[in-house]
């Protein structure tokens, strides 16, 4: 028997000391199997070792032990040189053999091993954080033992990648989803804006819902987006609350889709800036002051009374800042006038959690300096998006969410007495 044999098999035995027999077998392969990212952090040497004890191990399981086989229609096959991916790497290893009565019997480990898509979808994670192709060479370790890893193999996995993205996010179905409240804003890249669309559902989970690219943000853009999340499957009507930054473009197309019935919070941070944007330097800190007590109130009736105390004394400084306040009093009021509760209301009253999410996208693209063509942008502008998904969690005081739908029941129903009532 060969040497380099004797010792993967003394290795192989090695890795079923470690926890029995059936341990190995079931729980190792098993990892083995669904999650290969487990090898990133393992030495080069130890990762190749592992891999083709997995491979002996899952031979024999199929065919049984050297001299006690449990099936006469396979058999061992010695081994032959072949090559996997182990973490972001692809190496050179020896690459066990099984025959059956119809030829060459592949085993699943070395299959999941040698897939080439794990390699562009771990190579894409790497580059989302911010890693260059061009300097990807110089982050691995033992390089003269590591082959396809040049800028322009890795580069084109990265496009593999990221195109693989898109068409999963632009063709992800919507219609199990439940949305209880949407984030709607625009991101500019490449010259171009990208109207992107963010939710929440009953669960309270936040999730990517779509964007579309247009010229600028208008109206039709707008327009364009929702169709788009309507066509898959999205369920949007008047008990869909819209948080948007006060776009009018995008306050025009929610207008004329849900008419009166719209429920829209204007980002109460948007509307703060642009109020201090109207007033000389000394008088911004005590309407800032003032603007946050009011939005502080759980009241509605004591929220809008100190809104409509703060639109006099804008009047008397500037009579834009108070004309910008009054026209937007109710819709940043919209959720004190559902009784949110002050929880949730944290994150409901502005766009923080899609500008969080753009932040991380701009995080991921940090090494582009230039987009090539507008699939290039949008490539990149899916993946970003769901690099960001992974990292969401539940919003705070989503235990209230029962609360906040039954107040929009009402209000539907209120609203439909009065229209019959007409």
């Amino acid at each position: 028997m060969r040497q380099d044999t004797k010792k993967r098999k003394k290795a192989s035995q090695a890795l079923r000391a470690i926890g029995g027999e059936d341990w190995a077998k079931s729980r190792l392969l098993d990892l083995m199997l669904r999650g290969k990212s487990c090898f990133d952090e393992v030495m080069l040497d130890m990762g190749r070792m592992m891999a083709e004890c997995f491979m002996l191990m899952e031979r024999e399981e199929k065919a049984g032990p050297d001299y006690h086989p449990s099936s006469v229609d396979l058999r061992k096959w010695a081994s032959q040189q072949g090559s996997v991916f182990i973490g972001d790497r692809k190496v050179r290893l020896q690459h066990p053999r099984l025959r059956g009565p119809e030829g060459e019997v592949e085993l699943a480990s070395y299959a999941q091993l040698k897939r080439p898509g794990g390699f562009s979808e771990e190579l894409l994670e790497k580059a989302v954080r911010g890693l260059s192709s061009r300097q990807y060479e110089e982050t691995l370790v033992d390089c003269a033992k590591a082959v396809g890893v040049s800028s322009s193999a890795v580069s084109r996995h990265i496009v593999e990648a990221t195109a693989a993205q898109l068409r999963s996010f632009q063709e992800r179905d919507l219609s199990a989803l439940m949305p209880l409240a949407i984030f709607v804003d625009t991101i500019h890249r490449g010259g171009a804006a990208f109207m992107v669309a963010m939710g929440i559902d009953y669960a309270g989970n936040k999730w990517a819902l779509g964007f579309w690219e247009g010229a600028s943000e208008n109206h039709q853009l707008c327009v364009e987006l929702l169709a788009d999340l309507e066509r898959r499957g999205l369920r949007l009507g008047c008990r869909v609350l819209f948080i948007t930054d006060g776009g009018k473009g995008i306050i025009k197309a929610l207008r004329d889709k849900f008419g009166k019935k719209l429920l829209h919070q204007r980002c109460t941070v948007h509307k703060k800036r642009n109020l201090e944007s109207h007033l000389p330097k000394r008088f911004r800190k005590e309407a800032a002051r003032r603007f946050d007590v009011a939005l502080s109130q759980n009241s509605y009736a004591d929220a809008r009374k100190m809104l409509m105390e703060l639109e006099a004394w804008l009047r008397d400084i500037n009579d834009s800042a108070a004309a910008s306040l009054l026209e937007a009093v109710e819709e940043l009021l919209t959720l004190h006038r559902l009784k949110v509760h002050p929880l949730l209301r944290k994150t409901l009253h502005t766009t923080n959690p899609i500008e969080s999410m753009f932040s991380v996208v701009r995080d991921a693209e940090g090494n582009i300096k230039r987009y090539r063509n507008t699939k290039m942008a949008q490539r990149w502008l899916a993946a970003s998006v769901m690099h960001a998904e992974k990292r969401f969690r539940r919003v705070r005081g989503y235990e209230h969410i029962d609360e906040l739908l039954k107040q929009i029941e009402g209000l539907d129903e209120a609203q439909q007495g009065m229209e019959k009532a007409a």
